[in-house]
């Protein structure tokens, strides 16, 4: 049966049990196991973590001056919140941290957590309490748009950050860092991209170069770290935003036109954090402006992976707490040969990105996946408009990255699109005009879009259904102003809240925006207007989704049986790689 973004069979509709979604075949998800035989050889309960904890506390409070236990305290409380938000989390991205059960009245993290634990977490935050004027004198008086040349004093600020840096990471554990390959020097290579992308611990490879990062606006506003972020100059980006993303793209073909005069930047161009037991699809930001680039690949060969920090997993101070627990931390960088693009490659940034990422996949020895940040972005969307795991829009969102059509897609733009699309109400598009109207030439992936759409198998489809799946996908934070856009779309003749629909028309706009069909809608349609013959508004709807935001949620179970899981992994010729904890 052909699935579409209104497409979609109702037997993978519905929510499935978070408990039988294997952690092992979602990236985002990280499962830590402390396993007698082969990890640590020791026994740990909740009751003595508890007891370590607090004794690691106590000790602490004990020997720190005041300003240092603010600096702790806020840490903490940064962190418990990223925990509760992970444990109040709707999505299937989770984690299980299991201990064997205590058999032993001591352990080895258990003594740590009240000897070293405590010196090493001090140690580390006095050299980033050290670091932190250094990065603030320097970053006085520069700007992110002009560069200009290095004086002496801030090539003496930049030595000695890199020092202090070091000094920092060796206390938290890491005391050698095994470095392969050369790195090529600015001028013959302006991009470095990284990967895989699985804990903060990858800021190491980045305190070692200082080299300029991508990085969320909010990065900036962390309290010490934020200001060492601000002077290695980053390009920043607000991931929600599109037209934010789009001015990300173009400062990346700025700098890395610069011949050599910015430093290098650093892009982990997975976007997220993932579990390293494949690499997901890489986002095309680094590959655009077409100039070589050098991959970087990171590995983290420890017995216990105590580093890895996904969006469903250890919060950020248990990951903080068990890494400066252990004795040693390993970690190896290896520069791998700089990757020259082809002259095809250098007009297709997607086909240019998946190579990069087959070559370092390879070098890795892991499977690829055809996950990427955008679908964990679409898994996690919640409300009452939230979109279904395995809905045809995941599909559909693949598509129209490959594209490059969801980096370019900006609020105007959709309005844009929108208003042209309501002019068509009456016309169905074939390929050929589907392709004249988007401005775009025939591909395959074209056609592949085209064909989520042709419910009716004739060849032909609405473009309002394309116009409101892209929304949808685009702009996951503002469901209800796709809503919006999709009734202004259908009533030509009235805007915004005084456009009413039949209910033909609604069920057609909610499929297409869950990407799922043949679901009954007859519940929360009579919530909205109880009359049999009604006209559904905008502001009705809303005001009914506001109400009972569990609505469409309860048509959905209704209507569907449960959920199959299918495994999105693919081998690039390697053997597939299951990682262990």
């Amino acid at each position: 049966m052909k699935l579409s973004p209104h497409v979609v069979d109702r037997d993978v509709a519905a929510d499935p049990d978070p408990e039988s979604d294997p952690p092992s075949a979602n990236p985002f998800v990280h499962e830590m196991k402390l396993d007698l035989a082969d990890k640590m050889k020791v026994r740990l309960s909740p009751d003595l973590t508890c007891i370590s904890i607090r004794g690691a506390c106590v000790l602490f409070f004990l020997h720190l001056s005041s300003p240092i236990r603010i600096i702790i305290i806020i840490i903490i409380v940064i962190s418990w919140d990223q925990v509760q938000a992970n444990k109040h989390s709707k999505s299937d991205l989770y984690t299980r941290l299991r201990f064997p059960p205590m058999s032993e009245a001591s352990s080895e993290i258990g003594l740590m957590s009240v000897t070293v634990f405590p010196v090493r977490l001090l140690l580390a935050a006095f050299l980033m309490l050290l670091a932190w004027p250094f990065a603030f004198a320097a970053s006085l008086g520069r700007s992110n748009a002009t560069v200009e040349p290095q004086s002496w004093w801030r090539r003496l600020v930049d030595v000695a950050l890199r020092v202090i840096m070091r000094a920092m990471w060796f206390c938290a554990g890491f005391q050698w860092v095994r470095v392969k390959g050369q790195r090529a020097p600015p001028s013959q290579v302006p991009i470095l991209t990284m990967a895989p992308h699985s804990t903060y611990f990858d800021a190491i490879p980045v305190t070692m170069t200082m080299s300029s990062i991508v990085t969320k606006l909010e990065s900036q506003s962390i309290p010490v770290w934020g200001t060492l972020i601000s002077y290695i100059r980053p390009v920043l980006v607000f991931r929600t935003d599109q037209d934010s993303r789009r001015k990300t793209v173009e400062e990346i073909k700025r700098r890395a036109h610069s011949s050599g005069q910015w430093p290098q930047i650093m892009i982990f161009p997975e976007g997220t954090c993932t579990n390293r037991s494949g690499v997901i699809r890489f986002k095309p930001g680094a590959f655009i402006p077409g100039l070589p680039v050098q991959p970087v690949v990171l590995r983290y060969p420890n017995k216990l992976d105590t580093v890895t920090w996904t969006w469903k997993g250890p919060g950020a101070f248990k990951i903080l707490w068990l890494t400066l627990c252990q004795l040693h931390n390993s970690i190896e960088i290896e520069y791998l040969p700089v990757y020259v693009p082809s002259e095809e490659e250098k007009s297709d940034p997607a086909l240019f990105a998946n190579n990069v990422r087959q070559v370092m996949a390879k070098a890795l020895q892991l499977p690829l996946t055809e996950l990427s940040l955008e679908d964990l972005q679409l898994s996690l969307s919640q409300g009452p408009l939230s979109i279904p795991r395995n809905s045809s829009l995941m599909a559909f969102n693949r598509l129209i990255c490959r594209l490059g059509l969801r980096a370019t897609t900006s609020d105007t733009e959709l309005t844009q699109q929108a208003r042209r699309a309501g002019k068509l109400w009456e016309d169905r598009l074939s390929l050929d005009a589907f392709a004249l109207h988007l401005g775009l030439p025939y591909t395959d992936t074209l056609s592949q879009i085209h064909k989520l759409f042709d419910e009716r198998g004739d060849g032909k489809i609405d473009v309002r259904q394309y116009v409101i799946a892209l929304s949808a996908v685009c702009r996951l934070s503002g469901p209800m102003d796709t809503l919006k856009l999709a009734f202004e779309m259908y009533e030509v003749h009235s805007e915004g809240e005084d456009a009413a629909l039949e209910d033909t028309d609604v069920a057609a706009i909610l499929e297409a925006m869950l990407g799922v069909r043949g679901l009954d809608f007859s519940e929360l349609l009579s919530a909205v207007q109880p009359e049999p013959k009604r006209k559904i508004t905008y502001a009705g709807l809303r005001g009914a989704l506001e109400r009972e935001p569990d609505l469409v949620r309860r048509c959905m179970r209704r209507c569907a049986p449960p959920l199959r899981h299918t495994s999105s992994a693919s081998s690039n010729g390697q053997p597939g790689h299951k990682k262990h904890d």
